[in-house]
């Protein structure tokens, strides 16, 4: 969803971020998106560009069946509304997965003949149980008869994709951001972060509970949660009648400068999601050292190296508790993982996603 306060447009900070690296290479931009009334927040920001069009587009949704009669109905409208943007366009780009993403993968078929490029930003493994929706879309994106000129951006490397599917990464901090991380003392107490919304998907109520087994068992440990949803509430009723609030505190949403400090003297940060494409809160800590804690999903294992630059967990809590405290046992080690986290991570700055944008734009 977009936002105006009437003199720009605003979205979601990460993706906002990365539009504007590639939107600095062009002349003119139309963007084609629904948009909200709510007032801005603290991770929405602006588009960088003098000539924006916003074109707007109803939300879509089906589920329920009022939304979904509603969704039906606007959908005529809303072709031609992507048709005629794609006609007038030089280089068209879609976001995927998504409702409105997958409408444009459809449309793009209808204009071979333009450059195109795609930014899957969802689990592209081919063997991930997901929605009908988000395999469809995996299918036009990866499928060169139909989807010409196309270069698709995924997360992972992948057997047996067609050549017009691209490895790709995101990226947060800039070449001069790198640093030597601090060495930390995995023999003192132990400081845990989770970033990211607070929703069924992401599992914030494990990483709760993990650091709440960590101290049953005698760890010294504290975990900053940083993010905001509509499991807050519950969260924080389970933090109180657990009598957690020395240990957990839920921090809602902060800048980016408030989570860089946390990330800088953090130990481990903890995203047992359901599913990811490039997890950016896990890049984000490596960056500084911050060795993850994540289930194995999507380009995790490959980010992680299979478990030499981070902890890979099932979601169950037993057997993510014991992984933690056999890792523990080794702080030699440990210091060992942060480094090569910080090594691989540092590698992926925005410089380089920029670099990589340039080349797709002049293709």
């Amino acid at each position: 969803m977009h936002k105006s306060n009437g003199l720009k447009w605003y979205a979601y900070a990460p993706y906002v971020r990365e539009m504007n690296l590639w939107l600095k290479h062009v002349d003119e931009v139309e963007i084609v998106a629904p948009v909200t009334s709510m007032p801005l927040s603290e991770i929405d920001i602006a588009y960088s560009h003098d000539h924006i069009t916003l074109t707007q587009i109803p939300a879509i949704a089906f589920i329920n069946i009022s939304l979904g009669i509603k969704s039906l109905l606007a959908l005529p409208y809303i072709f031609l509304k992507l048709w005629k943007a794609c006609k007038r366009a030089d280089h068209i780009h879609l976001r995927c997965p998504g409702n409105i993403g997958l409408l444009g993968s459809l449309i793009q078929v209808f204009f071979p003949n333009k450059v195109k490029t795609a930014k899957y930003a969802g689990n592209w493994d081919p063997n991930a149980k997901q929605p009908l929706s988000y395999r469809f879309q995996k299918t036009i994106l990866s499928n060169t008869k139909y989807t010409k000129k196309m270069t698709a951006l995924v997360y992972g490397e992948w057997p047996n994709q067609t050549k017009n599917i691209k490895s790709f990464f995101t990226a947060t901090y800039r070449n001069q951001d790198r640093v030597v991380p601090v060495i930390r003392d995995y023999t003192k107490a132990l400081e845990f972060v989770f970033i990211g919304s607070l929703v069924t998907g992401k599992r914030p109520l494990l990483a709760i509970q993990i650091v709440e087994q960590l101290l049953s068992l005698g760890v010294t440990c504290k975990l900053q949660v940083f993010g905001d949803g509509v499991l807050k509430p519950k969260l924080q009723q389970y933090i109180d009648d657990k009598q957690l609030g020395d240990s957990i505190v839920l921090h809602g949403n902060k800048t980016s400068e408030t989570v860089k400090t946390a990330l800088q003297s953090a130990h481990f940060t903890i995203l047992a999601s359901k599913s990811e494409g490039w997890p950016k809160a896990l890049a984000e800590a490596m960056f500084f050292g911050v060795i993850p804690i994540a289930t194995s999903i999507s380009c995790v294992p490959n980010m992680l190296d299979y478990g030499k630059r981070g902890i890979l967990i099932a979601p169950n809590l037993e057997e993510a508790v014991s992984k933690i405290v056999l890792a523990l046992e080794s702080k030699q080690a440990l210091v060992s993982v942060s480094r090569l986290a910080s090594d691989w991570s540092q590698h992926y700055t925005l410089d380089v996603f920029e670099s990589e944008i340039k080349k797709l734009l002049k293709s």
